[in-house]
């Protein structure tokens, strides 16, 4: 799985100009399915054709990337495959079978690539937030947020993109220093667009508390945009709805 995961960040670090887009559905049994689709084809064509030759081995990394499965293969299969699944701990293995992962391909480029967190209860959450500490996963934030099959409770501190801010700085890479400017620089020329849409199996009976990030879209969605000049510091611009909490009740 670190070979999967090192992918993933040698392209978060190495391309700009990328777009994130993640949709969480919430289901009725208090489990959720994430989805995360990384959208780099502007950035892509960039690369391949500015790379310098200091820089060859980042290139061959993103060739590895580009043989990456076309369908939906979970990391246990992947590494399985290959020959590399070393863990045998119990907890590793399961978490290993519902994170799923594709390139995603447009004429036959590499455009990006998609991961799906496949119907994780709490648990599960605790289980991989514990593995993002070690292995980086770039997991969405706003999953950790409490839902229990009617009520979603929103803290809104996890309307952030730390999860990308902490591979970006360096953490867990030898020889980077840890350091929030250097790492909010990153992300100022990596992201391009970030939303995420949280999507729920029974209808919206009512949601208190207000953000202006988060909009309600129909009767099941809501739209998290995040505004990244704000959360990375370019705007003096005071949010004008900003509650520490959002509480959204299904029927």
């Amino acid at each position: 799985m670190k070979k999967i995961l090192f992918l993933l960040v040698i392209t978060l670090i190495t391309l700009q100009s990328c777009t994130v887009n993640s949709e969480i559905v919430y289901h009725k049994d208090a489990a959720s399915t994430t989805f995360m689709d990384v959208d780099m084809k502007e950035a892509m064509t960039m690369f391949k054709s500015m790379m310098p030759d200091s820089l060859q081995k980042d290139k061959n990394e993103l060739a590895e990337l580009e043989k990456l499965p076309k369908t939906w293969t979970s990391l246990y299969d992947m590494e399985k495959k290959e020959g590399k699944l070393k863990t045998t701990n119990p907890d590793s293995i399961k978490i290993m079978k519902k994170i799923f992962m594709k390139s995603n391909f447009d004429k036959n480029e590499l455009v990006g690539f998609s991961m799906k967190m496949d119907h994780f209860t709490k648990a599960d959450y605790g289980t991989v937030s514990d593995m993002s500490k070690k292995d980086k996963l770039p997991v969405d934030q706003m999953a950790f947020n409490v839902w229990d099959g009617k009520t979603l409770t929103i803290d809104t501190e996890n309307l952030n993109i730390n999860s990308f801010k902490d591979l970006l700085s360096g953490k867990g890479l030898p020889g980077e220093d840890d350091t929030t400017e250097s790492s909010s620089s990153m992300m100022k020329m990596m992201l391009k667009k970030m939303s995420t849409t949280l999507k729920f199996e029974n209808k919206i009976k009512s949601i208190t508390g207000k953000h202006n990030w988060i909009t309600k879209v129909d009767d099941h969605t809501i739209k998290v945009d995040y505004n990244l000049d704000e959360m990375l510091g370019d705007s003096q611009k005071q949010l004008t709805n900003s509650d520490k909490k959002i509480v959204i009740v299904t029927e």
